[in-house]
């Protein structure tokens, strides 16, 4: 048993080889903290302080003593013991594991493996964990792993069927299980357990909480509501130029075109080399007269050969081993980290950012490999100025993405965004749009692609993408990837972005453009270049986004202003729907339109769940009313979407039914 005692609106519990305070945390929102140390801490991390609130009521009887914050409430027993409730519901109670020693086990210092656990309940299901290659939405019977790498971004928030939010607010390595028999958080180095639950009348409402919690999303630029085309890689000026030159001519209009990675002098040198790119300047102005935005694929390596190496590894701006030699992942070299946690660093690599790119007319940026990616994955050699890596990897891709998000503004440029391969909560609050890496070319990819999508939005990331058409081993010549790239293409229309990007197989009768060049370009990956029986369609997909531009960025204001998700699960609006919480291939894009995506190849009909009203198929205009499962037609180059009846969406999708007809 353990001691409870009351002060300034918090719960304060203390017992032999721990202490603990429960207290409110902004409105209907409850922080607990753990620890075996002596002081709790109040490392906020990427959390924000709180707002609003104050209302807080306390009561003391015989179980206990009880919390209440608006909706929620929490009552914590003498031995330490804490048991949730929503309006009066319980929702969330811990196991409360009297073996100190299963709770608590020392690392270093002051510093613990530390493991919260909840009791399971079988009817209820999680959505949220942020993204990685794996076949489910719905995280209940899962262990995920609490690390970023390729493929995996880890966020550690859930959204809880039961209705309430969870925040793991801890940035160590660790895991989390949703199993049957418990639910539990696991840190692997970390000073206390911290976490916060919190609970709105429906979804929307906690996920405004949690906006309040970790950040609004930026603003999103207009531009960005487009068509990005990419590919692996323009290997020069003239080289991207004439792509451009052409889907110019071809009538095709192209927001953004990238400029991906080496086309430095060195990594950690962040500037073209003047070899293939003779005049960025003069390039910029053309791409600007055409609309199109350039967009620099930015990387956070650097080694010995480069110019600026030296000065920043004296000056502690690289990330460290504590143990070893610098070298940390291999790629054309032995190659470690900048260290984004470092304020200097931020400002050090803006500097030359802003002068090798920005000072050249680029805008907009690409955060590869900004996990960061290591081999072995052993977070705990890696020292970052704001601690040990087993304690707080997690943080870099949101440190990353803040160094272009501060540089830009100081230069007035407002809304940013940047193209990054990993987040962390609060990344959204810093203009992170998230891709989910370098997957597969494959129909199994394309529909996990789905699901992470969604798992990114219910993680609080509204802006998300993937590589339409995957990223490796897509052969523009198959026949069978043709037909995946236009399945994706379709996917991709009904995006937060539509970015257009792979590795696609060299054909062996394909000169060499640069021959010699580090990391030649692959196979062409332009919208000619499919097939003539596909190009069609695929521009009058790309038309339709044009169209859809105005609706796109009506959903990306209400995101930026209440934290609700454009690409979202069908839960999410009709939360008292049972039957949306089991859907895990068809979502909503926005408000009024619902796409059920095609994602096996050969497949030309699936069944669509459609929630209460009547929908609007976007074909061929025939209503449906809701409440029922249909079964759709949709040959290659068709898809199924519906759009909410009334909508004023309609009609962009009336027009272009006449047009395409």
């Amino acid at each position: 048993m353990g001691k409870l005692t009351i002060s300034d609106q918090k719960i304060f519990f203390q017992r032999e080889g721990e202490r603990a305070v429960i207290e409110p945390y902004g409105e209907n929102c409850i922080r607990c903290r753990y620890t075996p140390n002596l002081h709790i801490s109040d490392e906020n991390w990427t959390l924000l302080p709180p707002s609003g609130g104050g209302n807080a009521e306390l009561t003391e009887d015989l179980r206990g003593v009880t919390l209440r914050n608006g909706l929620l409430s929490v009552l914590v027993e003498p031995n330490g013991s804490v048991t949730f409730y929503k309006k009066g519901k319980e929702i969330l109670s811990s196991l409360g594991e009297a073996d100190l020693d299963a709770k608590y086990r020392h690392v270093e210092g002051d510093h613990y493996r530390i493991k919260t656990a909840f009791r399971a309940r079988e009817e209820e299901h999680f959505y949220g964990l942020g993204q990685e290659s794996m076949d489910c939405f719905d995280r209940k019977g899962c262990t995920v792993d609490l690390v970023h790498y390729n493929r995996k971004s880890a966020l550690p928030v859930l959204y809880s069927s039961l209705g309430y939010g969870f925040f793991w607010n801890n940035p160590a390595i660790g895991r989390c299980e949703l199993a049957k028999n418990r639910t539990m958080w696991v840190a692997d180095s970390a000073y206390q357990a911290d976490y916060l639950v919190y609970a709105g009348e429906t979804p929307a409402d906690t996920y405004r909480i949690y906006a309040e919690l970790t950040g609004y999303p930026s603003p999103f630029p207009q531009w960005a509501a487009g068509f990005w085309q990419c590919r692996l890689r323009y290997e020069s000026q003239d080289e991207l130029l004439e792509v451009a030159r052409e889907y110019r001519r071809r009538g095709i209009p192209v927001a953004a075109i990238v400029i991906d990675y080496f086309h430095w002098t060195e990594q950690g040198e962040w500037k073209f080399d003047p070899r293939y790119w003779q005049d960025p300047e003069q390039m910029c102005r053309e791409l600007s007269e055409m609309g199109i935005r350039p967009v620099v694929s930015i990387w956070p390596t650097i080694n010995p050969n480069s110019e600026n190496y030296r000065e920043m590894n004296e000056a502690n701006l690289l990330v460290r081993t504590e143990n070893g030699q610098y070298g940390i992942f291999c790629f054309y070299g032995v190659q470690t980290y900048i260290d984004p946690t470092n304020p200097e660093t931020r400002d050090y690599v803006w500097k030359k950012i802003k002068e090798h790119y920005y000072d050249k007319g680029i805008r907009a940026y690409w955060l590869d490999q900004a996990e960061p990616e290591i081999f072995p994955r052993h977070f705990d050699n890696l020292r970052f100025s704001v601690g040990n890596g087993a304690q707080t990897a997690l943080l870099y891709p949101y440190y990353y993405a803040k160094m272009i998000y501060d540089g830009m503004r100081e230069e007035q440029e407002e809304p940013v965004i940047s193209l990054t391969r990993c987040a962390y909560p609060g990344s959204q609050r810093v203009g992170a749009l998230v891709w989910n890496g370098d997957i597969h070319s494959s129909f199994d990819e394309l529909r996990k692609s789905v699901k992470s999508g969604l798992s990114m939005a219910m993680c609080g990331i509204p802006w998300w993408n993937s590589d339409i058409g995957g990223f490796h081993s897509g052969d523009v010549r198959s026949e069978d990837f043709r037909e995946l790239l236009v399945r994706w293409f379709q996917f991709g229309l009904f995006c937060p972005v539509m970015r257009l990007h792979g590795a696609r197989k060299r054909e062996t009768d394909r000169p060499a453009r640069n021959p010699g060049i580090i990391e030649p370009s692959g196979g062409p990956n332009e919208l000619w270049e499919f097939g003539e029986e596909h190009y069609d369609h695929l521009k009058s997909l790309i038309l339709l986004r044009e169209q859809l531009r105005p609706y796109i960025m009506e959903q990306m204001e209400i995101a930026s202003k209440t934290g609700t998700p454009v690409m979202r699960p069908l839960f999410f609006d009709y939360y008292d729907d049972p039957d949306c919480y089991g859907l895990e291939d068809q979502y909503l894009f926005g408000s009024d339109i619902l796409f059920a995506p095609i994602v096996a190849a050969g497949q030309t009909q699936r069944d669509v769940y459609l929630p209460e009203g009547t929908w609007i198929h976007v074909r061929d205009g025939r209503e449906y009313d809701g409440g029922r499962t249909v079964t759709m037609g949709a040959r290659l180059h068709e898809f199924i979407a519906f759009v909410r009846k009334g909508a004023g969406v309609w009609a962009v999708f009336d027009e272009w039914n006449r047009v395409c007809r």
